[in-house]
């Protein structure tokens, strides 16, 4: 009885430990999922703000081309500053951030400002985008520092175009300027939380905006910070942790570098904010596994005291165990199989496509891979709701599977409208033949489709095979199998490619 009760206390010490580590690597792993979360989060929004500022500036050099050629084509006569004054005053409430548009002769004196009176005796000669248009030929549009305007006091960023006379000399600038204040209107609207940061600057490191504004950072050069220094010399797009330099908070970084102009956009989130959700998290699973061990230690205590009954609890943990073996075995099960549509799930087609790549290899046969997309299944979704989205998922994944017949093929769903099938022994002639049978059910049994171009759900299909000993990796085979499939959407869906 005394053996009895030591190996009792043994498993509770085994259990205590095996709880106690399990838990510390849950809470470390769920610490690394919130910061990869952080991460793409912060990814998508240096991506939407990019996009933003590259988009305001698209427009500002757009309308600064028009009135550049109107300039060099009507001249800059009063009449023809007055006609090009009127044009901008209609054009004007197109871009809420605009401050308004200038215009400059060769000597730096303003002929036209689409938002205020011009200022007695107005010169503009000394500001360094008048002076780069002044001795650079070059007609492409400038993107200047931030300037305080000398009519408002105003923060305002200038971009500006050359424009020249009948014998192509300099004959003088215009300018849209950007008021600082109106262009990170969208940039507050989003949350940073208290020690997020977000901000526009150029490549070489100057800042252009930032947000939360802050005076002392207008114009400010941050070359040196360890996102200039250490990853945008050979990243264009990226995310990084430090402690700035400014303040001492820890923040977690994602910057962009825009591909068409020499813009960066960067967001910065308060680590120990982002890690608050987190924090909390594992502090409740901390208080949770604590009352768990309390619990154990007790039952501990009565398995102890109740050793006269130890054949009936071992029957009735025998009978317990085959109770989990048995739920185990259906939740393995369910584990394998899309809920939705009956299918194989992403899980077991990563198992079995890797295991067939193995065998291919091993017996010198062909494996060919579909990867099959549900033509504009989003626009689907939005003219029949999302009931009718799952329905249709599920009326395609039964006519794909009459499609397959051999009991080695497997079809499964990838993700969202997304499915594949793995065609063992199969060239990319029975895959290709495969593929048509596809679409040609889909097409005899129409799934109405009102905002479709064919009227009714059709899908694109990209094959991808590899041989013998020369198969591949899964990732690589399913890398050419989504490249395949990308061809045959742009080439206009409904149809197939091979590889």
């Amino acid at each position: 009885m005394k053996r009895d009760i030591h190996l009792v206390v043994l498993l509770l010490l085994v259990i205590g430990c095996s709880l106690a580590s399990l838990t510390l690597w849950k809470v470390m792993a769920s610490r690394e999922q919130a910061l990869e979360e952080v991460n793409i989060h912060g990814l998508n929004l240096a991506q939407a703000l990019s996009t933003y500022s590259e988009g305001i500036v698209r427009q500002s050099s757009l309308l600064l081309l028009g009135l550049v050629e109107r300039l060099e084509t009507e001249g800059s006569g009063p009449a023809q500053i007055e006609r090009l004054n009127q044009l901008v005053s209609r054009q004007q409430p197109l871009m809420p951030q605009m401050s308004g548009i200038t215009i400059y002769a060769k000597d730096g004196s303003w002929l036209m400002s689409s938002n205020r009176p011009i200022p007695l005796n107005a010169n503009s000669s000394d500001r360094a985008y008048f002076i780069h248009h002044r001795d650079d030929p070059s007609r492409e549009p400038f993107i200047g520092l931030p300037i305080r305007s000398r009519a408002n006091q105003e923060w305002v960023i200038t971009i500006s175009r050359r424009f020249n006379d009948a014998q192509g000399e300099f004959a003088g600038v215009v300018a849209v300027t950007l008021g600082v204040e109106n262009f990170l209107r969208l940039f507050g609207q989003i949350d940073v939380g208290h020690d997020g940061a977000i901000g526009l600057s150029y490549t070489d490191g100057a800042m252009l905006v930032r947000y939360p504004f802050r005076e002392q950072d207008m114009g400010r050069n941050f070359s040196k910070s360890p996102i200039y220094a250490k990853y945008l010399v050979d990243r264009s797009v990226g995310t990084a942790s430090f402690t700035s330099s400014l303040d001492g908070v820890e923040r977690l970084y994602a910057f962009r570098k825009s591909d068409k102009l020499p813009l960066v956009t960067t967001v910065a989130l308060g680590k120990r904010e982002a890690l608050a959700a987190w924090q909390f998290e594992a502090m409740l699973s901390l208080l949770v596994v604590s009352g768990l061990l309390a619990l154990t230690g007790a039952i501990g205590a009565l398995l102890i005291r109740a050793m006269s009954r130890r054949v009936a609890v071992e029957g009735e943990l025998r009978a317990t165990q085959q109770q989990l073996l048995a739920s185990n075995q259906q939740l393995e099960r369910q584990a394998m199989h899309d809920a939705l549509t009956g299918l194989a799930n992403r899980r077991c087609f990563d198992e079995v496509l890797t295991e067939e790549i193995q065998r291919a290899r091993r017996n010198g046969t062909t494996l060919s891979l579909l990867m099959i997309d549900i033509d504009h299944f989003k626009r689907y979704n939005d003219t029949y709701g999302h009931p009718a989205g799952d329905a249709c998922l599920q009326q395609v994944a039964g006519l794909l599977s009459t499609c397959i017949r051999r009991p080695g093929d497997l079809l499964a769903r990838y993700g969202g409208e997304e499915m594949a099938i793995i065609l063992p022994d199969t060239s990319s002639d029975g895959a290709a033949a495969v593929a048509r049978l596809i679409i040609e059910r889909l097409a005899l049994e129409p799934i109405a489709h009102q905002d479709s171009p064919f009227g009714y759900v059709t899908a694109s299909i990209g094959i991808a095979s590899a041989a013998g000993t020369g198969a591949e990796g899964w990732l690589s085979l399913l890398e050419r199998a989504d490249q395949a499939l990308y061809i045959a959407k742009e080439a206009g869906r409904n149809r197939l490619h091979v590889d």
